[in-house]
């Protein structure tokens, strides 16, 4: 498929549910990792491909806090992964104009992965091209109980009074409280649920749940989404006129 540049109407901000990497490998009767491995690979396009569809921010679910149920080889897998990825992309992504930036709790991850993550933050924090946020060790519930932790922390110290706390004040807490919310979230590999992700800023987004496993999400199909969002109307809880 050609390039395509945004068409009016389209998102600004798209999140992805990277999902099918385990699958993908399986199918082919190799380990999990193999899939994963796959996977970090095919976000380096996506993102690529972000400045000629016209998005500005893309989020990705890399590890939700429910992800430490699998198995301990699988867990220091990815973690090995992670800490590779960062080392590898990060110069290529600084070079692009992307501007990375991680949304979780770092406290149960590794201290270097956390300088990694750090550092990568610190190196791309003047760009502007393209917003790159992941999520890594993230739960939507658990952002909005930190988030909700912090503002009480404020009230109790005097700094803030109960009467003033309402939706926009949380939001200042939230992980993402330097992002506009997102407008589409696409999920890949046929299952249609959100999996605790950013449940409190897709309030009104739209949704998409595409067969494809993320191994096989190519360009093609994610500007086939965006063409498909271009098409709705959204009216954030308003009639048409």
């Amino acid at each position: 498929m050609a390039a395509k540049h945004r068409t009016q109407g389209g998102p600004a901000h798209v999140a992805i549910i990277m999902d099918g990497n385990g699958r993908w490998a399986q199918m082919r009767g190799r380990p999990r990792l193999f899939g994963h491995q796959a996977g970090a690979r095919r976000v380096r396009e996506i993102v690529e491909a972000c400045p000629d569809l016209g998005i500005r921010y893309l989020t990705i679910f890399a590890f939700s806090t429910e992800n430490w149920k699998r198995t301990q080889a699988e867990i220091a897998g990815l973690m090995m992964l992670f800490r590779r990825y960062i080392q590898k992309e990060a110069e290529a992504l600084h070079a692009e104009g992307v501007r990375v930036r991680f949304i979780g709790d770092r406290d149960r991850l590794d201290a270097k992965l956390v300088s990694l993550m750090h550092s990568l933050e610190e190196l791309t924090e003047g760009n502007d091209r393209v917003h790159l946020t992941i999520a890594l060790n993230y739960g939507g519930r658990d952002e909005v109980a930190r988030a909700t932790r912090r503002l009480a922390h404020e009230v109790a110290a005097g700094r803030l009074s109960p009467d003033d706390v309402d939706a926009e004040t949380l939001a200042h807490f939230l992980d993402t409280c330097l992002l506009p919310d997102p407008d589409l979230v696409i999920r890949t590999s046929g299952e249609a649920r959100i999996s605790n992700f950013l449940l409190w800023q897709s309030a009104y987004a739209e949704y998409e749940f595409t067969p494809v496993l993320w191994p096989d999400f190519t360009r093609a199909h994610f500007e086939e989404i965006l063409n498909a969002y271009s098409t709705r109307e959204r009216r954030f809880g308003a009639v048409r006129a």
